[in-house]
């Protein structure tokens, strides 16, 4: 983190400052393409994880840049909770679960069930579940499985595929919502 020594400010706490104004200004998109396609100006994510009690609640994009250091607190939010291993989490993947939360238009944080997986963990769940992908991309950081309790399955699901970015499943019987920047695909019920 810089400081500005004449403010004796940090960055977060300007960006924290710019969020709270800009976000109120911010449009609302009336849908996730558009948003996709950089129509807004700043671009937020709020998860929380169960596994390890954390929150994050971040702004991860203002007028077309990516922040460096927001994209690195996500990316360590989504490591692999069973062996702290952290991948670079693909900024689409990002973009889509921001896009859909937007497209949902809830307060409430995304409940992050898996971000990254180790290939350890990947097959560990594999054996126990003929549901886990073998080529997974979860093993990529291309992929989160979310959950919101304000929101059904279905609410979520839809949202995601509104997206046109990548592929959504629909896990009803587990109360969750796969999305990654894969191809753009649907699968589940």
């Amino acid at each position: 983190m810089t400081k500005d020594s004449s403010l004796g400010m940090t960055r977060r706490a300007v960006l924290g400052a710019f969020a709270a104004t800009t976000m109120i200004a911010a449009p609302t998109y009336s849908n996730a393409a558009g948003f996709l396609r950089g129509a807004g100006d700043v671009r937020r994510l709020r998860m929380t994880s169960p596994r390890t009690g954390e929150r994050i609640d971040t702004i991860y994009w203002i007028e077309g840049d990516y922040i460096s250091d927001a994209v690195k607190e996500i990316n360590l939010f989504m490591r692999d909770w069973r062996t702290n291993d952290i991948k670079n989490i693909d900024t689409r993947t990002i973009d889509i679960m921001a896009a859909a939360h937007n497209l949902l238009d809830v307060d409430e944080p995304y409940m992050l069930l898996s971000g990254y997986r180790s290939p350890k963990t990947n097959a560990m769940l594999r054996s126990r579940s003929s549901g886990v992908a073998k080529n997974s991309r979860h093993l990529r950081g291309q992929a989160a499985d979310l959950r919101l309790g304000s929101r059904s399955v279905s609410q979520m699901f839809r949202a995601a595929k509104a997206c046109q970015g990548g592929g959504v499943g629909r896990y009803s019987g587990s109360n969750f919502v796969h999305m990654d920047c894969g191809p753009v695909r649907t699968w589940g019920r």
